[in-house]
C-alpha cells in the first residue's frame, strides 16, 4: 500500500467488498465501524495484560475472528460465496466454554453490577457495551440483507464473556464489585 488516502469518499461514500459504494452512514458501514470499534478495544485490553496471561490467546483469536466478519459485513449476501474468508464457525462455543470455566471459579453475588473496578475490568465491561451495540447494528443490517447465523451468535456471545472476564478479573485481583441492586427475583425470595 503506497498511500492510505484515495480521496473516493470525499463524496460520503465508501467501498464495500465486490466493488460497490454505498453512503458512509450505511447500516453496513456502521455495523463494521462498531465491529472495528470492538476490535480497537480488544486490542487497549490485550495491551493490559501480561504477555503470558492465558486471556492474550483467546483474545488475540477473538480479533483475528472479528477481522474475518467484518470481511463479511463488508460483502453483500449476493456475493457473500466469493468472500475468501471463511464464516467463523464455533467461535460461539469458544466463548461459551471460556465463560463456563471462569463461571466455575466466580462467586454467586445475586447483584446488579456497577461497571468500573480495575481499569482491565472497567475496560472489559467497555468492551461488552460496544460489542452490544455491533450486535444491534448487525440486527438492523440483518434486517435488509442477510448476516450468517455464525457471526450474529459470535458477537452476542462477545458482550457476555467480556463481562463474566470483568467479573473475574475484579475476583483475581481481589477487588469488590460495586452493588447496585440484587436481581428482582432474588429480592422476591427474600420477600416470600
Amino acid at each position: 500500500m503506497r498511500k492510505i488516502y484515495t480521496r473516493t469518499g470525499d463524496d460520503g461514500t465508501t467501498g464495500i467488498h465486490g466493488g460497490g459504494r454505498v453512503p458512509k452512514d450505511d447500516i453496513r458501514i456502521e455495523a463494521n465501524g462498531c465491529l472495528d470499534e470492538l476490535n480497537a478495544l480488544i486490542g487497549i485490553v490485550r495491551s493490559m495484560l501480561e504477555e503470558d496471561d492465558p486471556w492474550q490467546e483467546l483474545l488475540f483469536t477473538v480479533q483475528r475472528e472479528l477481522m474475518t466478519v467484518m470481511s463479511h459485513v463488508a460483502t453483500p449476501s449476493v456475493i457473500r460465496k466469493q468472500n475468501p474468508n471463511p464464516v467463523p464457525e464455533d467461535m460461539d462455543r469458544l466463548c461459551e466454554r471460556w465463560m463456563d470455566d471462569m463461571m466455575e471459579q466466580l462467586t454467586d453475588n445475586g447483584f446488579f453490577i456497577l461497571p468500573g473496578g480495575t481499569p482491565l475490568a472497567a475496560q472489559l465491561q467497555y468492551a461488552r457495551t460496544v460489542a452490544r451495540r455491533a450486535e444491534r447494528r448487525l440486527w438492523s443490517l440483518h434486517r435488509e440483507d442477510p448476516v450468517p447465523a455464525e457471526i450474529l451468535r459470535f458477537v452476542n456471545r462477545l458482550s457476555d464473556l467480556f463481562f463474566v472476564m470483568a467479573r473475574f478479573e475484579l475476583q483475581r485481583q481481589n477487588w469488590p464489585e460495586e452493588k447496585w441492586k440484587s436481581f428482582a427475583y432474588k429480592r422476591k425470595k427474600k420477600m416470600d
